[in-house]
């Protein structure tokens, strides 16, 4: 009993240090322009979706081809933009702009090349998105499975 109480007090501690804003950090997008995080996307009541991934992670591009796909007719409902951050270091980092072109996406694209934004959201692996309302993080999805697109649009609507 005195373990499950322990163990109890220890994810409570959890859960009131889980990140509730985003961390002011700077990346710069594929032009080479330097972007902060907490300052250029801030529109109040706009919903920001970021989408951490990387040139390697077939789950990530599938799920951004996905989102892509949708994201015309989400864009109808919701003021929203996605921002997918590529988590690629130096040795994939030139397959991001081609892989980008490619794909046609029409994303914002920053590079966290340093993974300085995912080392601050304590972000582990990746698929990973942070939906993020007037400063403040809302949601967190965690993984990618075909048709998780669906769930996060419920919860985007939801917003």
């Amino acid at each position: 009993m005195k373990k499950l109480i322990t163990i109890l007090i220890c994810l409570f501690g959890l859960f009131l240090n889980a990140q509730t804003q985003m961390p002011n950090v700077s990346l710069t997008d594929l032009e080479g322009k330097k972007l902060s995080i907490t300052n250029d996307f801030n529109e109040k009541d706009k919903i920001y979706v970021f989408s951490f991934w990387a040139t390697w992670c077939t789950p990530c591009i599938n799920e951004l081809d996905e989102m892509n796909d949708v994201l015309a007719d989400w864009k109808k409902e919701l003021n929203l933009e996605v921002i997918a951050v590529a988590t690629d270091d130096s040795r994939t980092q030139k397959r991001i702009k081609p892989l980008v072109n490619g794909k046609g996406w029409e994303y914002k694209i920053l590079l966290d090349s340093n993974q300085d934004l995912k080392r601050a959201l304590s972000i582990v692996n990746i698929p990973y998105t942070v939906v993020v309302k007037n400063g403040v993080i809302v949601h967190i999805q965690n993984g990618y499975v075909p048709g998780s697109e669906s769930e996060l649009y419920q919860k985007l609507k939801s917003l």
